[in-house]
């Protein structure tokens, strides 16, 4: 299916369109001729899905808007550069806002013109027709769902618009919750609809009724209709969707139609069509040579629990270390065998050199790695890991390791080479490319990024479970989780006891945390829960390298930035938009 996909998405791009008020056809066909064949229907469809892929970047075309991007923003990961939103000196005017806003806005167009015109052009059966209009309806609800995600009401167009039409106030935040779960609900009875696609079916990749149950659920989540959530998701485990036995082995190509994944985007290994993980991800010594943008955060992997499921604590490790100073810790990271020059460098930074072991510094601190929840390993290469990279920007393979200060790559034995030298950064491991043989290029790799998958299903089901009250219920879900992953399971132990439904929940909203990483899930968690304030603007927290110290402060400025602002822009082209509070124009 993705090969077809593609094709029919060439055409629909040649001439896509570039501004959410611009209403010509977003391909070369005419508007008078689009829907018109069969052929016709399925290139307008595939370019309804394609609006997933508007602003995707590239080596050429930094453009941050992806979603799994906005994990810089969360608890769980950071971004190589200063934010305005994190760093306090954001404005309504700021591209975020107004190009996540016309993103969706033009995947809405593209779902509406097919809502509107399949049923009163295309000669496709009955039964396509049927099928691609609950397709068209999944799609308009998830552009709604990011949309009230951030905004929190916004006007509801059900059919395409023109500039001059686009006048609309806002729509309550519940309004557009209700929109939403009627489109949903319309694909869940609509009976041409499947369950799910199994793997290598030729439609594999198109919105099932699993996918429908799966994103109602989060809406009902986010309407606290606990029940109803919990309904759904039961229903995309009828539907068959399982857990993939191996949590590493599920974000590679060759598993990205196991029964987890639920809904993704589709990616091949050509031009616009792929991911750039690699890019922005990956860093000049992984294969092709990428950028390091995107980081997980300290705080994320002192989450990682130990194999037991006990807390992981630096000072069980290393006795003493919290009572340091960030700069002073650095001295536990340093490599083996510094040279003099080096180790001035490093006592000049504040490390406590006193510390350092000439001999064991990297076992030292590798220990603090050893026996933890093995997500950890999974999804991110720390100090004295090894990676299988690609050695001086070549397709010649190398084994390398993450250590510090950076001295040179090598063909065996050499350093992980950062784009970020003068700093120490965790790296993300999900998504990036291994060896020399993943990927052909930086800007498009084959693999999907899952929007909806299985283990988030169950996750939000123990929420929902937890929030009635039904504890043991509830921890059945997060341990089904927890299993796969290979750490203990909730009340195994003293540790993994649970004490009352306050404690789930925090257990809950942490394994939410160390599951999906990379995956632009965290973010929209945090503001959900209301924790993001908590979370991300803790005192002292910052982009912080791997001990603690901040290459930059983020800095809270009031609860508005809970809610995103209406952009400038289209306020001033629309004045019956009103501004959310504590935004000025």
């Amino acid at each position: 299916m993705k090969k077809i996909f593609a094709i029919l998405m060439i055409s629909a791009l040649c001439s896509c369109k570039k501004d959410l008020l611009d209403t010509s056809p977003y391909s070369s066909v005419s508007s008078t001729t689009m829907w018109t064949t069969d052929n016709l229907t399925d290139l307008g469809v595939a370019g309804v899905y394609n609006a997933l892929r508007l602003k995707m970047g590239h080596s050429g075309l930094v453009s941050p808007y992806e979603l799994y991007q906005m994990d810089r923003f969360s608890f769980t990961g950071q971004g190589r550069w200063d934010e305005p939103l994190l760093t306090g000196t954001i404005t309504a005017g700021d591209p975020l806002f107004l190009n996540i806003w016309q993103m969706m806005y033009e995947g809405i167009q593209r779902a509406n013109d097919g809502i509107k015109n399949i049923p009163q052009k295309s000669p496709s059966s009955t039964e396509k027709k049927a099928r691609y209009i609950a397709e068209c309806k999944f799609l308009r609800a998830y552009f709604y769902f990011r949309l009230n995600q951030v905004y929190k009401g916004v006007p509801i167009y059900l059919e395409p618009f023109t500039a001059t039409e686009a006048v609309k106030p806002r729509n309550t935040e519940e309004e557009v919750w209700d929109q939403v779960l009627a489109d949903l609900s319309d694909c869940i009875n609509e009976p041409q609809l499947p369950e799910r696609y199994a793997t290598g079916d030729g439609n594999y990749g198109h919105v099932t009724k699993a996918a429908a149950y799966a994103l109602r659920g989060k809406i009902y989540l986010y309407k606290t209709d606990w029940a109803l959530a919990a309904a759904d998701f039961q229903k995309v485990k009828d539907a068959g969707h399982t857990l993939f036995a191996d949590y590493k082995a599920l974000f590679k190509e060759a598993n990205e139609q196991s029964s987890e994944m639920i809904f993704s985007i589709q990616n091949r290994s050509e031009f616009g069509y792929g991911n750039n993980f690699q890019l922005f991800c990956g860093w000049p010594s992984a294969y092709t040579r990428g950028w390091n943008y995107y980081m997980p955060s300290p705080h994320l992997v002192d989450l990682y629990e130990n194999r037991d499921g006990s807390k992981f604590s630096w000072d069980a490790v290393i006795p003493g270390y919290t009572k340091l100073s960030v700069n002073e810790r650095e001295v536990f990271f340093l490599r083996d065998n510094l040279t003099e020059s080096e180790k001035a460098a490093a006592a000049l930074r504040g490390a406590k050199m006193e510390l350092y072991l000439p001999q064991g510094n990297e076992e030292r601190i590798k220990a603090a790695y050893d026996n933890r929840d093995p997500r950890l390993q999974a999804n991110i290469v720390t100090p004295y890991a090894t990676f299988r990279g690609a050695y001086n920007f070549t397709n010649v393979e190398s084994i390398q390791h993450m250590r510090w200060p950076f001295r040179a790559q090598a063909p065996i034995d050499g350093d992980i080479q950062s784009d970020t030298q003068i700093n120490f950064f965790y790296f993300y491991r999900k998504f990036v490319a291994e060896g020399v043989t993943e990927l052909v290029d930086r800007n498009f790799g084959p693999i999907d990024f899952p929007i909806l998958r299985y283990a988030d299903v169950l996750l939000m089901w123990a929420e929902a479970l937890n929030e009635q009250g039904l504890l043991s219920e509830a921890v059945e879900k997060v341990n089904e989780v927890r299993a796969r992953a290979g750490v203990a399971l909730l009340n195994s132990n003293t540790a993994t006891t649970v004490t009352g439904q306050e404690d789930l929940r925090e257990r809950i909203r942490n394994e939410r945390r160390v599951e999906f990483p990379n995956e632009g899930i965290n973010y929209f968690d945090e503001l959900r829960w209301a924790t993001w304030k908590e979370k991300v603007f803790q005192v002292g927290n910052g982009r912080k390298q791997i001990w603690g110290a901040n290459v930059s402060d983020y800095s809270y400025k009031g609860d508005h930035l809970y809610t995103w602002p209406i952009p400038s822009n289209e306020i001033q082209m629309n004045p019956n938009l009103k501004q959310n509070p504590g935004w000025i124009d």
